[in-house]
This record gives structure tokens, sequence and C-alpha cells, in this order.
């Protein structure tokens, strides 16, 4: 982060499936965070009215609020892509409802848009001019920076890199119908197709899966190395299509040495030019805090 006077103190929300969680931001250090359960049903009435519970007692310290939500963000509007997680988000104005209840101006983004923010900003994509943030954990979500600028799309679908297509090996039962061998790379390679594919193996979990995979047992490493290939040929696609030359991985799965590694091999097979730097995200689960509350920031004071 630059040096010199103090940058303002912000107020970050991340929005998701499983919890909500606040923080203070205060020269690119993300502080006094805090966390709940996100309410079941997660409505949009019952997800604004958590997060501001949550939040209420940060405001007084923060002169803008930025917010990281799951979905199609666009003009500070939300549109669920999962609507079985977030129902009745259709074209929610979360930024103008959060802004109004807390007198903060208020910037939204997707969650993984923030966080690719936030690793490029304070994190692994530092001096990349094109670099790609990953997730890879529930789902598979991701944001783009290009020519050091975040990219960002008028209908809310800026990296959808789950949704891409990739040769389909579970077809019955999946939510979204596959166009003859073809499917979303998401129900390839996240955390929950490797744990439906760890069921079907006999282990307890996709953690389990992985761990046995790292282990040796091949039954695993042909599963685990799948998500892994998949997961590169698409990194080697958006390089050549884009000339991102940066993706750092993140997520429970994406985290994972063995993972990384499995990543980083397949890439080796492709000629140089598309084939990106692989490397870990830095800032772990603070990415979307941080990325949302300098995001926020930067419009509210530099515009």
């Amino acid at each position: 982060m630059t040096s010199g006077a103090s940058q303002p103190s912000l107020l970050a929300l991340d929005i998701g499936g499983t919890s909500i969680r606040a923080a203070l931001v205060q020269d690119g250090h993300v502080q006094d965070r805090r966390e709940i359960p996100t309410p079941k049903p997660a409505t949009p009435d019952a997800v604004m009215a958590a997060a501001l519970d949550l939040a209420r007692p940060l405001v007084s310290h923060a002169q803008a609020l930025g917010v990281a939500c799951a979905g199609a963000v666009a003009g500070g509007r939300v549109t669920a892509t999962a609507t079985h997680t977030f129902p009745g988000w259709t074209d929610i104005p979360l930024a103008a409802t959060l802004s109004d209840e807390t007198g903060l101006p208020c910037a939204a983004l997707n969650d993984a848009r923030a966080a690719a923010w936030g690793e490029y900003v304070a994190g692994a994509g530092r001096g990349s001019s094109e670099f790609m943030f990953v997730t890879v954990s529930t789902g598979v979500g991701a944001g783009l920076i290009l020519g050091g600028h975040l990219h960002l799309a008028a209908n809310g679908l800026d990296a959808e890199l789950g949704f891409v297509s990739v040769p389909a090996q579970w077809g019955p039962g999946i939510a979204v119908p596959p166009l003859g061998h073809l499917g979303p790379l998401e129900f390839e390679t996240s955390g929950t197709a490797l744990g439906a594919r760890a069921q079907a193996l006999g282990f307890s979990s996709a953690r389990a899966l992985c761990d046995a995979a790292e282990a040796g047992n091949s039954r695993a490493e042909s599963e685990y190395r799948h998500s892994a290939v998949l997961l590169a040929w698409k990194l080697a696609d958006i390089a050549a299509l884009l000339g991102v030359t940066q993706v750092a991985l993140g997520g429970s799965v994406g985290l994972r040495p063995g993972y990384l590694e499995r990543v980083r091999a397949c890439l080796g097979h492709f000629p140089d030019r598309y084939r990106p730097e692989v490397v870990h995200a830095q800032q772990g689960p603070d990415a979307g805090l941080l990325g949302a509350a300098l995001w926020a920031g930067q419009s509210a004071f530099q515009s």
C-alpha cells in the first residue's frame, strides 16, 4: 500500500451463502473482523437485515462501505446466479439500500471480483497488469484484471469461469442440463463436485479424497487430477484469449499445495505463451473484504 498520510477507514461486508463477514480496513489492513451465519432462507430482506446488524457497531468508524456479494453484481444491484442459495435475489439494489441505512457511500462487487481486486492491490497480483484470481471451493469463481483495471461487465457476468463448458463426467442429476457431453466447469472441478465423487468412491468428503490422492491413492488421484487438469486447460484458454500472465488460486481446494502442483504440471504441457504463472492467493479469506473496501474507497474518494 502507499506510504505517507493515513488512508480513510473503510467498512467491508462479505456476503456469502454460508456466512456474512464484516471488518474495518485501515491502510490496507483488515481489522475488527466479525462473522455470523447467513440466514436461512437467505432472502434479500433477511440477509440485508443481518448484514446491517453485524456492521452497525463499525459504521461510525468508517468513511465508506464496500460489499462483496455472491451473484451477478452490476451497478450496485444483485441478481443471484445460485437461486437455491439466494432465493428472491433478482435485481436487488444492494448498494443503495445499505448506503441509505448506514449513511455511507457504498460500492458493491461480486465476491470473486472483490477478492481479485484485493489480491491485485495487496497480494499475489501486485506487479502484474493482466491478472486473474480463481477460487476453487464450493463452486468456481473468478475475477479479472486487464490493463491494470478490474474487468466489470454491464450484465454482472465479468469472469464466470465456473460456467464455461468442459467435457462432463457426471451428466444425470445436475442442476444445469449438459450440452451433449459438455457441462459447466464448476460441476467438474469444484469442491462440491469432488465431494460427490468422494462419496461415490467411499471417501467421507472432498477433503478426504484430496488427502488420499496426495497420499498416493490411485482412485482418488484420478478424480483430483481430473479437476486440476480441466482448470489448467481453461487457464491456458484465458491466457490465449486475454494475455493473462499471473493467476492466483484461492478457496479450500485451490489453496491446497497438492492442487497447485497438479495444475502447474498440466500447464507444463502447453506452449509457454499459454502458460500463466499460477501461485496461491496471499490474502486468504480476507481478500474479498480487503478488495471490497479498497474498491469502495477508490469509488468514494478518487472518482
